[in-house]
């Protein structure tokens, strides 16, 4: 909102008006506002939350310092929300097609999250929104994501084309000069990092664009409902899930500026998405905001996100990472999630197979998700396969060094670009 009135501003000659037209200087008040924003609003939302006995339930499952989280304030991510919310509107260009669909994705995961978490608090119901609910409100996401994308007049890109000169190993990048919408997407480790979906349908003639878009359609809701989840799983130890999405989230800020920017995209040979830039200011938001979260959410925990905040996170990332066609770049960014669901999936499905071959769940390990796996003892009445370490490690180590595999996967994220 702020955009407009500076830029009105700006035509009658206000002195420094023109500011608000740099997305750097849009972007850097947004991080402060999103920051100040959930430290201060969110000491208002906890003691309401406390007021109201709004705590956490906490199973008795053998963990230290588990019983001491019991009636911790829960459902703080609607703090993340609201700190995000509020400088995007202030901030961003609220007609760019890329910040809408980011709101929406803000909003939508949001309700799902509050709705399973009201159910939980307040009617006490432990299981919460059932999760063919969750299921269907993440395919609904992933619908409207991806429809919008490929109906959008408004969503184009210009296709990266490196020409290297014979008899040199000098390589010029160049960008066809009109707008084309398009279902390729950066692939790393391959020559100009393209991928075309529709190349998979190339049989089909003048209908493989159509279905390269059915494709990407379903790539996006399975990529919504996959990183969503994984960010749910990760949300099980203080200031995990907040601190590894504020990483993802500064790494797809540098992404998007990247692909935003014309003269950046092509020294890194990836295609150009106009517009595309604007979403920095949205990322900057979104850093701010789980950095002010970070205040009353690191070890010990003050507040707790849950659903709310946690599905929220995960929806956004993959919806940014979609949006800026970065989306295969997700195993990597977002390792830390993609292990926790895995670390589900593995035990889940090798506690049955034992089962039913031993007549006895066994289990791969400790317990998950992976990161409860460091807090459990080893030898100790468990039967896993994997029994290390044998010692449990503590809550504020293992964040911090989940923290820091994190770093390491954003800047290989990054470096990708450049490996072909």
């Amino acid at each position: 909102m702020l955009y407009y009135l500076f830029q009105y501003l700006h035509t009658l000659h206000f002195p420094g008006a023109g500011m608000f037209s740099f997305i750097s200087f849009r972007a850097g008040l947004a991080f402060i506002f999103a920051m100040l924003c959930a430290t201060f609003i969110g000491r208002r939302i906890i003691d309401y939350l406390q007021k109201k006995q709004i705590g956490e339930t906490i199973r008795e499952i053998g963990l230290e310092g588990q019983l001491a989280k019991k009636g911790t304030p829960t459902m703080g991510g609607i703090i993340i929300i609201i700190a995000i919310l509020a400088p995007v509107l202030l901030f961003s260009k609220l007609d760019n097609i890329y910040t809408v669909l980011m709101i929406i994705a803000t909003v939508w995961m949001g309700s799902i999250g509050f709705l399973d978490d009201y159910i939980k608090v307040f009617r006490k119901h432990k299981e919460g929104l059932n999760g063919k609910f969750k299921i269907v409100g993440q395919i609904g996401l992933g619908l409207i994501i991806g429809l919008t994308l490929y109906l959008s007049p408004g969503v184009v890109m210009r296709e990266n084309v490196g020409v290297k000169y014979s008899g040199t190993n000098e390589e010029v990048v160049f960008y066809k000069n009109y707008d084309i919408k398009s279902t390729q997407t950066t692939i790393p480790f391959v020559k100009n990092h393209n991928l075309d979906y529709a190349g998979a349908f190339r049989f089909l003639g003048d209908n493989a664009q159509f279905w390269g878009w059915m494709l990407f359609i379903l790539v996006t809701i399975f990529i919504v409902t996959a990183v969503s989840n994984g960010a749910n799983m990760t949300d099980g130890l203080d200031g995990l899930a907040t601190g590894s999405s504020a990483i993802i989230g500064v790494t797809l800020g540098i992404l998007a500026y990247l692909s935003g920017n014309v003269n950046y995209a092509s020294y890194l040979n990836i295609m150009y998405i106009p517009d595309a830039g604007e979403l920095v200011v949205y990322a900057a938001a979104f850093i701010g905001a789980t950095i002010g979260f970070l205040w009353y959410n690191a070890f010990p925990a003050q507040v707790f996100m849950g659903d709310t905040g946690s599905l929220t996170l995960g929806g956004i990332i993959a919806v940014f990472a979609i949006i800026i066609h970065k989306e295969l770049l997700i195993p990597i960014l977002c390792g830390i999630f993609l292990v926790e669901n895995l670390s589900v999936i593995m035990q889940v499905a090798y506690f049955k197979r034992t089962k039913k071959k031993y007549g006895e769940g066994r289990r791969i390990f400790k317990m998950a998700p992976i990161h409860h796996h460091f807090q459990k003892q080893g030898n100790a009445g468990i039967q896993a396969k994997i029994q290390f370490p044998i010692m449990p490690v503590p809550e504020s180590k293992i964040v911090v060094r989940f923290w820091i595999i994190g770093m390491l996967l954003a800047a290989l994220t990054i470096i990708t670009l450049k490996m072909r």
